[in-house]
């Protein structure tokens, strides 16, 4: 019996494999372990102020407290999740194509679950297709594309060591593409470079999506925190003036800095509105599968601001305040010294250092610095009274 008993255990749950641990979850640990009063955390994305502190817009703390005084019910408000929240976010993301009746939208729990949506329709609509992925890019893109059963292919994107784009690689690997496949593109904020696309180099790249019959999958997750609302969408804007079919996976999370509420939404063009009426179905039906339907909170509170012009412009003063400090904080780094310039030159939270593997663990070990590996740096991830330490530390190790 017990013979019997052990070899079904060999083909339930006790075989399963073990799964790679998450650097940036072990980093997290890492640094929430060590009790050096000094350390400095510029590993996890957050946006912080001044003070070290992640606080909450001023506008979303008002519009929490007007949904509790409002909110009548929670009763369930069905797939789409809160319809008036996704319709407000249109002339944000889509620009001047707020107004085209080929496209549509749903809510979805954070940016993540906007991409994995969009990555299970390009699954279903072409089996074969594979997607392109810029190199380096988050690193959850792969495990989500992946994840759904479609073949990933990695466009070269980012030269670390002599801090440029690798545009003229990258065209070339996109001409490579298939008709179908899926190009990955980040509309903004590049994480986890902070090199982003000029303008001439958006309108090359639309240009191949084109010719090449790819698919474009926009993830637009830091709207607002680079040059502007409207300047950070322009990417993706040109991609609407000529293509098709394009897939926007949008997050609220940093820009309204409702990170763990997760406030996304999935933007779908296609060809006519009877093919986006066929899509959104699938995507209804698809979301049903994975979460019913998205939490409420976050989104009607988003939803409450967009709606209210006082609430909607004292977020917009917010923004343009966190986006100031972020371009302020680069410009501090960057002066710092010439091997440091290219971070002035980039944009939103994040940054690639030159640094090896064992000059982050020197940082770690001996100056209580923690960030990725790979030297990603969440440029505002530290006070402005840390700031001169993690650029002397830094600094130092880059002369070691």
């Amino acid at each position: 019996m017990l013979d019997t008993l052990n070899r079904a255990q060999a083909h339930g749950l006790a075989a399963l494999p073990p799964v790679a641990a998450d650097s940036l979850l072990a980093l997290i640990a890492m640094c929430n372990a060590d009790t050096r009063p000094e350390k400095i955390d510029v590993g996890v994305g957050v946006y912080r102020d001044a003070a070290g502190g992640t606080p909450i817009p001023r506008a979303v703390k008002a519009a929490e407290k007007l949904l509790w005084e409002r909110q009548e019910t929670k009763a369930y408000l069905g797939g789409r999740g809160d319809a008036r929240f996704a319709t407000l976010l249109r002339p944000f993301v889509l620009g001047r194509h707020a107004d085209d009746g080929r496209i549509d939208q749903l809510q979805t729990p954070g940016g993540c679950g906007a991409l994995r949506l969009g990555f299970q329709l390009a699954k279903l609509a072409n089996p074969q297709a594979q997607v392109l992925l810029g190199d380096p890019t988050w690193p959850n893109h792969p495990p989500m594309a992946g994840g759904v059963g479609l073949a990933l292919s990695n466009y070269p994107y980012y030269d670390r060591d002599n801090r440029r784009i690798r545009f003229d690689e990258m065209i070339a690997a996109l001409r490579a593409g298939r008709p179908g496949d899926v190009a990955l593109l980040h509309g903004c904020c590049h994480n986890p470079t902070g090199a982003d696309l000029s303008d001439d180099q958006w309108a090359q790249v639309t240009q191949v999506v084109v010719e090449h019959g790819l698919l474009p999958f926009v993830d637009l997750a830091y709207q607002g925190l680079g040059r502007g609302l409207e300047q950070d969408a322009a990417g993706l804007h040109g991609l609407l003036d000529v293509c098709d079919e394009v897939l926007v996976a949008q997050s609220c999370d940093k820009n309204f800095g409702s990170y763990r509420d997760r406030v996304g939404a999935l933007f779908i063009k296609t060809g006519s509105r009877e093919t986006t009426a066929t899509a959104m179905a699938h995507f209804l039906q698809m979301s049903r599968e994975m979460w019913s339907m998205p939490p409420d909170h976050g989104g009607a509170v988003v939803r409450i601001v967009l709606d209210d012009p006082a609430l909607r412009a004292d977020w917009l003063v917010e923004l343009d305040a966190m986006r100031a400090r972020i371009n302020q904080v680069r410009a501090t780094i960057a002066a710092a010294d010439p091997r440091l310039a290219f971070i002035g030159e980039q944009f939103g939270m994040f940054s690639m250092l030159p640094l090896s593997r064992a000059q982050v663990v020197a940082l770690r070990d001996d100056h209580a610095i923690y960030m990725a590996d790979s030297g990603r740096f969440n440029v505002v991830g530290m006070s402005d009274e840390a700031l001169p330490r993690f650029i002397a530390a830094v600094v130092a190790t880059l002369d070691a």
